[in-house]
Order: C-alpha cells, then sequence, then structure tokens
C-alpha cells in the first residue's frame, strides 16, 4: 500500500496570522489557514461590514447545499468577480434566471451522451500524444501548461467540433493566465461591500479585457452555428452546441439568445478546462511522487487498453486510474471553496446567522478535516476499498459540489480524466525535478504558482496485455 503526504501549505498557529497573511498577501487563501480550520465544525469572522461563517460539519453542509439551499443562494463573491468573462450564466445567476437556465441546460447534457463525445476527447488526447512524442526524452516539461492545452482542446472540440489550435489556442492561454491573476483581487471589495469608487479600477480594466478577448474567440465561432442554426441549416453536428441550440424553455418556447448562449459557453469552457487542467496536473504530480502506484497505472492502463487505441468500454476499467484522481480531487479539489448567502435568518449549531451573512464551504478543508479522514493529508488510492472511506465520501466529499446547483458536468471530467490519464500512464513515465516542488495556491483554483514541473521519459515498449484480464 503506497501512502505518503504530498505538499500543502503548513497551517498558521493562530488567527492573527491568518488576518495577517489574508490581507496582507492576498495572493493565496490557503496561506490564511490555521490549525483549528482541519478541525473545527463552525467557524465565524466579524469585522465592520462583514459577517462570515466557516462551515465543516456535514450535516451543516447539506443544510446549505442541499435541503435549503433557496434559503443560501449562490453569493455574489465569485458572480461579480467573474461577470466579465461569464455574464449571465448558470454560474452567476439565482431565481428563476438561474432556474429556467439549468433546466435549458440539463435538456442539453442529457441530449449530449458521454459515448457521443468520446471520439472528440479521444482526438484532443492523440493530439496531445503528438505534442509530447516530439519533445526530447527526459525533459523537464510544464505538465500544467499541457494540461491547460489538452483540456481546452477537449472542451473545444466535444462544444465546437473543432480544434484548439494556433492564435486562437495562444489567445486563450495569456487571456486566462492574466484572467486567473486578476480575479482573485476583486474578492476582497466585493467581501466588504465597498463602494464602487473604492474598487481597484486598474485590476478591474485588466479582468475586462482579457475576458474580452477570450469571449471575442468564442462568440466567431458561436456566431457562425447560430446563424446558420437560425437559417435552417443547422448541419450534422454531434456537440454540445447543437444540443445549447435545440434547447428550449418550457414555459415560453424560447431558446438561447446569442448572448446567452456566448455566457453559458464561456461558462462550460471556464469550468470545463480550468478545473480539469488543476486536477489532471496534480494527478500527474501525485503520480511522480509514488512510482508504485505509477507503475500499476500504466500496467492497468496496458492490461486495458493493450497498445490500441482506447475504447468507450475501457473508461469504466480502470478502476486504479480513477480512484487516483478521485484521491487528487480530494487533495486538490479544483473548486476551493463555495460561497453563499443568508436569505433569512437561520439558526446553525448554537449560533443565530442574520440574513445577507455570507457563508463558506470549503471542499479544501472538509475533504482534509481530521474527524472526517483517517490519513487526511496522505496520498492514498486505495483507501476507497475500505469501509471508512466508502462512510467519507457519502459525507465529506464534494469536488463537484452538493444539491440543486451540483456540477452538472461531473461525469464528462471523469471520463475525460480517466482518458488522459490512462493515455499518459501508458505511454510515459513522470520524475519529480529537484528544485521543482510545486507550492499550492488558492485563486479561482487550486493550481500552483509556478506550475508543475515534471521529467517525461517515453516508455520504451507498450506490451499488450489484455490476456491479463
Amino acid at each position: 500500500m503506497s501512502r505518503h503526504c504530498p505538499v500543502y501549505p503548513q497551517p498558521k498557529k493562530n488567527k492573527a496570522s491568518v488576518l495577517w497573511t489574508f490581507f496582507g498577501k492576498r495572493r493565496s487563501w490557503l496561506d490564511g489557514l490555521y490549525e483549528r480550520s482541519y478541525r473545527m465544525k463552525m467557524g465565524e469572522v466579524h469585522l465592520p461590514g462583514l459577517d462570515l461563517y466557516m462551515v465543516n460539519e456535514p450535516k451543516l453542509v447539506r443544510q446549505v447545499l442541499v435541503e435549503d439551499a433557496n434559503v443560501f443562494p449562490k453569493h455574489d463573491l465569485l458572480g461579480k468577480a467573474l461577470e466579465p468573462l461569464l455574464g449571465e450564466s448558470i454560474f452567476t445567476t439565482n431565481g428563476e434566471q438561474w432556474e429556467r437556465q439549468r433546466g435549458m441546460m440539463d435538456q442539453s447534457f442529457a441530449q449530449t451522451r458521454l459515448k457521443l463525445v468520446f471520439p472528440l476527447m479521444n482526438a484532443a488526447a492523440n493530439a496531445m500524444v503528438e505534442r509530447m512524442d516530439a519533445l526530447p526524452d527526459g525533459v523537464t516539461t510544464n505538465v500544467d501548461l499541457e494540461m491547460t492545452h489538452v483540456t481546452a482542446d477537449i472542451i473545444f472540440r466535444t462544444i465546437l467540433s473543432i480544434p484548439l489550435e494556433g492564435d486562437d489556442a495562444r489567445t486563450i492561454f495569456h487571456a486566462f493566465e492574466r484572467f486567473q491573476e486578476m480575479a482573485p483581487r476583486l474578492l476582497m471589495p466585493i467581501i466588504f461591500r465597498f463602494p464602487n469608487w473604492l474598487a481597484p479600477w486598474f485590476t478591474i480594466y485588466k479582468s475586462k479585457r482579457a475576458a474580452k478577448e477570450i469571449r471575442s474567440v468564442l462568440e466567431r465561432f458561436i456566431r457562425t452555428r447560430f446563424d446558420a442554426y437560425h437559417q435552417g441549416n443547422p448541419g450534422a453536428y454531434d456537440d454540445i452546441l447543437s444540443s445549447l441550440l435545440e434547447a428550449v424553455d418550457p414555459a415560453t418556447g424560447k431558446g438561447f439568445s446569442f448572448d446567452e448562449l456566448v455566457d453559458q459557453v464561456a461558462m462550460l469552457f471556464l469550468a470545463g478546462h480550468e478545473t480539469s487542467a488543476s486536477a489532471l496536473s496534480w494527478s500527474l504530480y501525485l503520480m511522480a511522487m509514488d512510482t508504485d502506484i505509477q507503475e500499476r497505472m500504466h500496467n492497468e492502463a496496458v492490461v486495458v487498453m493493450g497498445s490500441e487505441p482506447p475504447e468507450y468500454a475501457d473508461i469504466k476499467s480502470m478502476e486504479l486510474i480513477r480512484n487516483v484522481f478521485r484521491e487528487t480531487l480530494r487533495l486538490y479539489p479544483p473548486v476551493g471553496f463555495i460561497a453563499r448567502q443568508v436569505a433569512e435568518t437561520q439558526q446553525m449549531r448554537d449560533k443565530t446567522v442574520h440574513a445577507n451573512a455570507s457563508i463558506i464551504i470549503a471542499p479544501w478543508l472538509i475533504h482534509r478535516h481530521r474527524d472526517l479522514w483517517e490519513r487526511p493529508d496522505e496520498f492514498d488510492p486505495d483507501r476507497y476499498a475500505s469501509e471508512s472511506a466508502k462512510d467519507s465520501l457519502k459525507c465529506a466529499y464534494l469536488p463537484f459540489g452538493l444539491g440543486p446547483r451540483v456540477c452538472m458536468g461531473a461525469s464528462f471530467a471523469l471520463q475525460e480524466a480517466s482518458l488522459i490519464l490512462g493515455t499518459l500512464a501508458r505511454r510515459y513515465r513522470f520524475e519529480s525535478v529537484v528544485g521543482n516542488m510545486p507550492k499550492p495556491v488558492g485563486r479561482l483554483t487550486i493550481r500552483s504558482e509556478n506550475g508543475i514541473s515534471l521529467a517525461v521519459f517515453k516508455r520504451t515498449t507498450i506490451e499488450p496485455l489484455r490476456e491479463q484480464l
């Protein structure tokens, strides 16, 4: 059984150091956590203009996200920060507008079967292999960049049926990098409800500029398909955009407008490539740090897929690879916190939580909670065979959220991850590089501050071992 403790920011000793770090640096909210954060059931911070509660207890988490979800609408914290990019998508809206949009999005994803988009995913994975095969053997590579590329390519292919290449890829990569850096800096003024004239105008300008560059690329491709569809020439596409164009609101019979469509695609693009890229990069780091697990993953990929191109049925047969990704999502959940606002005064444990207070649910903390997981900081993909881990999965595992706003792309992400990790484990060996230890930072997602650099070696032979099944 393989066990080791991968990197994570060491907790602070007391609240004073938390406040100093959080307000002094503001580069990563992970740096603002202290030792008790990983044990408490519920915490609170009260400052002028701010009543904030941190909820870690599973029963309270279900109350907020599932049972009384209408009393705890989505906080405008991230919504306002992401609005330049996502507009009025289902990620940023609440109430009737969100219900209408979510119903139409559910229609689209019900029609877009995972088996249908598998060939498009596989084409992107093959393009990834071509890029990596072109690298010198053993070269140190920023796998963060490659995972960002392949997941963005998968999203482009599965939404728009086209690969992400050339100038468009460069535009989106650089713009997303700038947007990732700027958006978290907008959170503090939103938390404290600063007036507009106190907002960091230069940060807002740079954030909007980066968002505009991304949306301009998306708009160009969507406009062509949108106009053709409404002129009666939809074309023969088996992709997500086709399903979005066909979705209608049952109450009105109307579909998405062009602007609404761009908002939803931008949301899918952000959620579908940024979060997946983060989780896949951390998976490769964990593989590189554990040679036993990596060799077992390689053997499983070869046994299941042999030397042939992967098939849709292969995905469900790679149990270890799926558990490695599951464990990665536990240790490094891409969405590190979920923010909700209190619509009506509530009683939570022994506290009266007044309307307009902020609720923070942090999968990062819940997934590492000392009372909810055995050996919470250790990497152990074999843990999921135990009964205690199965219990923890039920009550203390939420990488995709919970309740009505649970991520609709969870199955998509799991299929994508199994395909990419299986493809990589079968063909390459990854090793850590001395002096290149990643540092987790909490921004829009949990990423490594300077990327994740690993040495990549090509496997000399890939023996077909399907007879071992």
